[in-house]
């Protein structure tokens, strides 16, 4: 799978780790940035990331920032992504089996990089459960998300 992952200045030491926790797992990546501790504004980072997701150019994506909450409120603003903010292995789990997330969201300053790492593992090597009752739940999602959805 090809990951377009992204971060703000508050994430980027995470990002690092997770990017070579995503190619040592086989993966390729496209980083996005930001590269630098300068403060920079996390929805560019966001959008660079999902527009690489939506468009096909990536598989899935990745986005850290302090807490994940901004990252992921901006990653859910763009139509065809579903991003969940995870903290636990449980969740990152039940986000790819459920609903088919395609961007997850981790927060450096509240998730540290030994869990960060477990999560990313997990998420990348969970599939959604085709054919089953939650098939017809991402449906439901999608269908909101056409309807509020501004089309030109």
């Amino acid at each position: 799978m090809k990951i377009a992952i992204g971060a703000d200045h508050a994430g980027v030491r995470l990002k690092e780790d997770i990017k070579q926790q995503v190619i040592a797992l086989g993966h390729e990546v496209e980083d996005l940035g930001c590269h630098c501790s300068d403060s920079v504004d996390y929805p560019d980072y966001a959008l660079k990331v999902c527009d690489q997701v939506v468009s096909g150019q990536a598989d899935r994506g990745i986005l850290i920032c302090g807490t994940g909450i901004g990252m992921s409120i901006a990653a859910n603003k763009v139509p065809g992504i579903r991003c969940a903010l995870v903290s636990d292995l449980f969740s990152a789990k039940a986000t790819r089996e459920h609903n088919d997330t395609n961007v997850l969201a981790l927060g450096e300053r509240v998730v540290g990089p030994g869990v960060a790492l477990e999560i990313v593992k997990v998420w990348l090597e969970t599939e959604f459960s085709q054919g089953s009752r939650h098939e017809g739940r991402v449906s439901k999602l999608k269908s909101i998300e056409e309807k509020y959805s501004i089309h030109p």
